[in-house]
């Protein structure tokens, strides 16, 4: 992927906020898609994904295009997989968790990442190999030890064996949750939380995509549970600075130790 095309979809990406920023806390909500009360659509929704969808189609389109509202296939070897308001409950409140995240997948690998923070126009943005950025100013992960790290997570505490992991992981480091997997994962390769993990989520590939590569390319780990690789489509998987990863992953105390290479 050459600069000048990755410097055309962020360009895509942050003329979603003219369809975004202006029903900030006022969307109304025009379908609940489930129990939880975070799982809703505005029409910003609707908007912010159908102008992805078109201006990307236009770029290249030998890409498919998945995104939430809509859907999509995910067999192409190449695909912009998108969730246009990550956040909507808060979107339409009027609280500032909610960002438009995409990413670039070919063959079965995320090769570029843009989370948009529309709110204050900050775009994070990576490419593979290249370092992760704040509005072109690079960024990294802390180097903040686990006792001291802020950590998010995401899991259906309800499950008895999900409730027992939380406290597992939880015995030194402080728990910490927005509703949001785009926002804390730019606070992670931003440095300002130190890790985020996944078991059982309630989030979708395109909630977590994105922000895997972004997070790896600023210098943290990124690997499935129990591995030390990491696949998008397995939803379960640690991202953090590497002493928090390495926290979480070793010795006989860890809270999900590596099992398979």
């Amino acid at each position: 992927m050459t600069d000048a095309f990755a410097a055309k979809v962020f360009a895509i990406v942050r003329g979603t906020r003219a369809l975004s920023l202006p029903q900030w806390g006022t969307a109304a909500v025009k379908e609940k898609k489930g129990e939880r009360g975070d799982s809703i659509v505005t029409e910003a929704d609707l908007a912010v994904e159908r102008q992805l969808a078109d201006e990307l189609g236009k770029l290249d389109s030998g890409v498919s295009f998945a995104g939430e509202e809509y859907g999509g296939s995910r067999d192409a070897a190449r695909l912009w997989l998108a969730d246009p308001i990550d956040g909507t409950a808060h979107y339409a409140r009027g609280l500032p968790f909610c960002t438009t995240m995409l990413a670039y997948i070919e063959d079965g690998e995320v090769r570029l990442a843009a989370i948009y923070d529309f709110l204050n126009d900050a775009l994070y943005h990576a490419v593979k190999g290249g370092g992760a950025f704040r509005n072109g100013e690079p960024i990294r992960v802390s180097e903040r030890p686990y006792d001291s790290a802020y950590v998010g997570w995401e899991s259906h505490l309800a499950k008895p064996e999900n409730l027992a992991r939380y406290f597992a992981m939880f015995g030194r480091a402080l728990p910490f949750k927005t509703i949001c997997a785009g926002y804390e994962f730019a606070l992670i390769a931003s440095g300002k939380l130190e890790g985020r993990v996944q078991f059982d989520p309630h989030g979708k590939d395109y909630d977590f995509a994105p922000g895997s590569l972004l997070v790896k390319e600023a210098g943290g780990v990124v690997a499935n549970l129990g591995k030390r690789t990491y696949d998008y489509r397995e939803l379960d998987f640690i991202a953090a600075n590497p002493h928090v990863f390495a926290a979480l992953t070793e010795g006989a105390d860890a809270a999900f130790p590596i099992t398979e290479g």
